[in-house]
């Protein structure tokens, strides 16, 4: 999405957005009494007995109502959503949208705003950072629908194969997943640490550990800073890794790093919790041989402590073109009641409420996620950040780097990519 285009969304949803042309019936007081809630939810990361769970008791809570989920793919979706929010005949009623996605359409007045209704929907339970990054000029637009930092799941069978203890210090992790696609020849793509080419969300845990940032706020300007001396220093670390200990494609991305988990490829790999479900389904996931040899650990910084891993996750928020607001605000605080937020929680997904955090359980994936959180970072709160995310500036700056480009010059020329979209 271009700055054009966030202007152009902004005047748009500015207009009026009470429309019936949707074919929803309204009572005396022009409120909807039914309509199909349309919520969007993006890829897989929702367990479809969550779905399940939301659907019937919407509808049951709302006689004459229907709640439909229309799911969308994560790839593409900041377009998709530029153009769906601004039409009051398309646009779906609710919308998850990523965290880091968040600041450019709350900045645009793409949803409405949830300041007066946080309180029911959890107010200082809720997770105080999502809340934060969803908030303009003191109103929120979004709230927190789950969050999810990544860990380290890795083979335990082939940590022993090469003589490895759990890293403590990043450069201990360095090590050993040079030593484990050293170990491991066969086959031939075989990844220490599965680390493909466009993997910035990863790849950001070494720039922040290394000190660096990918952009800073100078004075109310917004500016990138992957060409900081920190900066350049975290690269060359994640292209060592690219270079000595990853076998993936060098200009592919990080979907389904579980497939070749479970064919054999792969020593160590950084993933969401959620994950782990996936590698233990008796159909689709790893073979029991491996599946039983999986451990997890937080992904060690350079002092010991855990790493500051990007805290992925995804907001949910009302479209202000929609035309059943109350319908859909009760959809809203049904995904974030207690019965459905455990749900998510059973999956391996962090809970939006603070509360709940101890659904996680009690075992090393519970700790490898808490570890992670401990130290976990936002992407910058930047009005145009949506932007630099949808023109794939930081995937084209990874994929460079993993083929072997040339760091200082690859980190400038993003940076000032970056500067003509940061501020919206």
């Amino acid at each position: 999405m271009t700055g054009v285009a966030v202007a152009a969304l902004a005047l748009t949803t500015l207009a009026a957005c009470g429309s019936d042309d949707d074919g929803s019936s309204t009572d005396d007081d022009g409120g909807a009494e039914s309509a199909d809630i349309r919520v969007w939810l993006n890829g897989t990361d929702t367990p479809q007995e969550a779905r399940d769970w939301l659907k019937k008791t919407f509808e049951e809570d709302n006689p004459g109502s229907t709640l439909t989920i229309e799911q969308q793919e994560w790839d593409g979706l900041v377009e998709k959503l530029t153009t769906a929010l601004s039409s009051e005949s398309e646009t779906p009623d609710v919308v998850e949208i990523g965290n880091t996605q968040a600041p450019t359409f709350t900045s645009a007045g793409a949803f409405s705003p949830l300041t007066d209704e946080l309180d029911d929907l959890g107010g200082d339970d809720l997770l105080p950072g999502f809340v934060e990054g969803a908030t303009v000029d003191g109103e929120t637009y979004a709230v927190p629908y789950y969050a999810g930092s990544k860990y380290i799941f890795y083979r335990k069978d082939l940590f022993e194969k090469s003589g490895l203890e759990v890293p403590t210090t990043l450069e201990e992790f360095v090590q050993a997943a040079a030593t484990l696609k050293k170990d491991n020849p066969k086959p031939a793509n075989f990844s220490g640490f599965w680390f493909p080419g466009q993997d910035w969300r990863n790849g950001a845990a070494f720039v922040w550990s290394a000190g660096g940032d990918l952009a800073v706020d100078d004075g109310g300007e917004w500016t990138g800073s992957l060409s900081s001396p920190e900066s350049v220093a975290g690269l060359e670390m994640a292209q060592q890794l690219f270079t000595e200990s990853s076998g993936a494609p060098k200009d592919g991305n990080e979907a389904d790093p579980w497939t070749p988990f479970c064919a054999g490829e792969v020593g160590m790999m950084s993933t969401p919790g959620w994950v782990k479900g996936l590698l233990e389904d008796p159909e689709t996931g790893c073979p029991d041989g491996h599946a039983k040899q999986v451990g997890v650990f937080a992904l060690p910084g350079p002092d010991g402590e855990p790493a500051p891993v990007l805290l992925g996750g995804s907001d949910i928020a009302i479209a202000a073109k929609s035309a059943n607001q109350d319908l859909a605000q009760e959809a809203v605080e049904l995904m974030l009641s207690e019965d459905y937020q455990t749900l998510m929680a059973e999956a391996g997904l962090t809970p939006a409420r603070t509360s709940l955090a101890s659904l996680l359980g009690d075992d090393e994936y519970a700790e490898a996620t808490v570890a992670a959180a401990s130290n976990a970072k936002l992407t910058p709160a930047a009005p145009g950040w949506a932007t630099v995310e949808g023109s794939r500036a930081l995937e084209d700056l990874f994929s460079a780097i993993a083929q072997g480009g040339d760091v200082e010059e690859l980190a400038a020329k993003t940076d000032e990519q970056m500067n003509s979209q940061l501020n919206g």
